[in-house]
């Protein structure tokens, strides 16, 4: 049994964007069931990891242990703006030193974006949440993962071998479900 499980959390848009043309996540992708909903799994977490435009903006934020992806530091450094915080540079460190580093060395990680930090950890996903507004479109945003437009955010998830199951419905009035792609344990 591994000691870290990792879970990815995203909210996209029906062509599979996180955020609108400016890299901005849009007042059209932000719903109240979505918003409890990620908190609430925030709030499990063990362990946050972030590249540096990716953030939650939620009361217990401050509280939070997390990693941020950053190339300014060469390996892993204390971030000096905030005490639960660690950078970390993939390229000089793996997950696990910085994860030692943060003083989480089992538990929950949480991986909340953008799409080339939810790219490094696809094959190491117990569980990706994939919340979609599916009246939203934003057809020159940012997309949720490399390779999105081209493939849809369920086609990548599904190379990577998560299998989805029962979505639930967030928002019935908009239209927003959250579907867990676990992956399949032998």
């Amino acid at each position: 049994m591994p000691a870290l499980r990792f879970e990815g959390y995203v909210i996209v848009s029906a062509d599979g964007r996180l955020a609108n043309a400016e890299n901005v996540m849009p007042s059209e992708l932000k719903f109240e069931g979505d918003k409890k909903f990620f908190s609430a799994a925030l709030d499990r977490a063990d362990l946050i990891v972030h590249g540096r435009n990716s953030y939650e903006d939620q009361p217990n934020s401050p509280q939070r242990k997390r990693i941020i992806l950053t190339r300014r530091v060469h390996a892993t450094a204390p971030d000096p703006a905030n005490p639960k915080a660690t950078l970390w540079n993939p390229a000089g460190a793996s997950f696990e030193t910085a994860s030692a580093e943060a003083g989480v060395t089992s538990g929950t990680v949480a991986i909340i974006g953008g799409p080339s930090v939810f790219d490094m950890f696809m094959d190491r996903y117990d569980t990706f949440w994939l919340s979609q507004a599916s009246r939203v479109k934003l057809p020159d945003g940012e997309p949720c993962f490399p390779g999105v437009p081209a493939r849809s955010p369920q086609q990548i998830l599904a190379s990577h071998g998560l299998k989805p199951g029962e979505p639930k419905l967030l928002e019935p009035d908009q239209d927003v479900t959250v579907t867990p792609w676990r992956r399949a344990t032998a």
